[in-house]
């Protein structure tokens, strides 16, 4: 989260460097129930067309890491702010006037596209996409890191009649960071039932299977998708003390997808672990 110090710093500075505010004129152009954010001023003379605000959401960031472009999945509060401004400022006029105040407020640029005006920026849990390349139009999109809820966990029950159906089921509710195989806190509920579920059928046997989405090294999925399907067992073992030999980890990767991975969509529902009856 962003300390409110820095917010009040980088309002301040925004503020400063973008002569306060917009006139009166402008601000009565503002869509209703649009406003700017607490940490960002508009750029003077814009207007604000569209928004939308979510509680609890993923956002896209495009960044450069290891002299690579690419995109990191950003969860939690998520902004998306549309403006129209001056046709007589011009794109290198925003551009300066955000670089000054976002470098001076402490945040780190992770991502420039150069001339076209897009760039991201990062301070602890707060990220600021913004995009001049649409003039005269520029767009803002933040997400404030929290920690999601897993509001749709299966039962016991529901996760048996889908092994007796089918032979697997989907866990949903089991989280991991991004790119990482540590179990996030929020995936008790979910392993919660499926303690239940083994211990209703104690003669049952199951794979744990990992699955990814495409994104990235192929080899690197794998690994990852086996790493995770692995922690599961290993915290069925030692905190639900479900014997050894009924349990056995598997990675497939990207291999076996259940929807496209050309969308985040899809993407999201390609990551996640399943339980197979040995």
């Amino acid at each position: 989260m962003l300390p409110n110090a820095a917010s009040r710093s980088l309002t301040a500075v925004s503020f400063a460097l973008c002569i306060l505010t917009a006139s009166l004129s402008y601000a009565q152009q503002d869509k209703q129930g649009c406003k700017d954010l607490p940490y960002l001023s508009r750029f003077p003379g814009s207007s604000l067309g569209n928004c939308s605000h979510s509680e609890d959401d993923t956002l896209k960031f495009p960044v450069t890491a290891n002299g690579k472009d690419q995109d990191k999945t950003v969860e939690g509060k998520v902004d998306k702010l549309f403006y129209s401004y001056p046709q007589t400022a011009s794109r290198p006029q925003l551009i300066r006037n955000f670089n000054t105040a976002l470098s001076t407020a402490g945040y780190k640029k992770v991502y420039d596209s150069g001339a076209s005006g897009d760039s991201t920026w990062n301070k602890g849990g707060l990220w600021i996409f913004i995009s001049i390349s649409g003039a005269p139009h520029y767009e803002v999109y933040t997400v404030q890191e929290v920690n999601l809820t897993q509001d749709v966990v299966a039962t016991a029950a529901e996760l048996g009649s889908g092994i007796s159906g089918a032979g697997h089921a989907v866990v949903p509710g089991i989280l991991f960071d991004t790119g990482k195989a540590d179990l996030k806190p929020e995936s008790g509920k979910a392993l919660d039932e499926v303690a239940k579920l083994l211990t209703q059928h104690a003669d049952w046997r199951i794979y744990v299977v990992g699955h990814t989405d495409d994104v990235g090294q192929t080899a690197a999925n794998i690994d990852l998708s086996k790493r995770r399907a692995e922690a599961v067992v290993q915290t069925l073992m030692s905190q639900y003390h479900i014997p050894a030999a009924r349990l056995a980890s598997f990675g497939a990767g990207p291999y076996a997808p259940v929807a496209s991975n050309d969308n985040e969509e899809g993407r999201t529902q390609n990551r996640r672990v399943e339980i197979v009856k040995q």
